[in-house]
């Protein structure tokens, strides 16, 4: 081997190991979903392809298949990484108010439901990949079930008197965070987006179910 090859000095150590295979292939598959990401939002899940996708990552068509499926593997790996980061952003809101004292479950309700809409406001790009329609075959049941499950999982702040979830709350309020978050996903403007979700959270606060309160 050629012995001529320039190291700047306060480089590359000889003597330091080379990277593991493990954190070279984390390196990778980041450099892939990030790709992806870049990607799909610019060109839309249909038009993408592979080939531009391992381009910008610096990778190979090869390593892409090592580590996903294909690109609905990378599309639906980063709906399901927004998707982890929305849960534990509303989580972090309504234990910060239970901590607070607030015990008014619509009041939980709300801080939870305003953290995802902040999390849509703060990755817009991201969200409206997600609610554009151009996705996988079949992404779109998956996109309603995910939203219908983490409905279900905040309405169940809301018990009923058998200790069950109120169907009817949840259907509303499913539908009123599914409008919610395709519009502040898509609007153009960040500042007229978060005022709108803000208005939104103060009319869903106004919610209230009539035969529980009759009871």
């Amino acid at each position: 081997m050629s012995s001529d090859i320039d190291v700047p000095s306060g480089g590359v150590d000889a003597a330091a190991p080379a990277p593991r295979t493990s954190d070279r292939g984390a390196a990778t598959r980041t450099a892939l979903l990030n790709a992806a990401r870049d990607v799909f939002c610019e060109s839309g899940f249909a038009q993408a392809a592979v080939t531009d996708i391992v381009a910008r990552a610096g990778a190979s068509v090869g390593s892409l298949y090592h580590h996903f499926n294909g690109k609905a593997d990378l599309y639906l790996t980063l709906f399901d990484e927004f998707q982890a980061r929305q849960q534990e952003r509303t989580r972090e809101a309504i234990t910060a108010v239970r901590d607070a004292g607030e015990a008014d479950p619509m009041r939980q309700f709300i801080a939870g439901a305003g953290a995802y809409l902040d999390g849509c406001l703060a990755e817009r790009a991201v969200a409206r990949l997600f609610i554009s329609g151009d996705g996988p075959p079949g992404f779109d049941r998956v996109m309603r079930q995910r939203l219908n499950r983490w409905a279900r999982r905040n309405a169940a702040l809301f018990h009923t008197a058998d200790g069950g979830v109120d169907e009817a709350l949840v259907i509303v309020l499913t539908g009123a965070m599914a409008g919610a978050v395709s519009e502040v996903a898509q609007g153009d403007d960040e500042r007229e987006s978060r005022r709108l979700a803000d208005a939104i959270m103060d009319i869903v606060g106004t919610i209230r179910n009539p035969r529980t309160e009759q009871r």
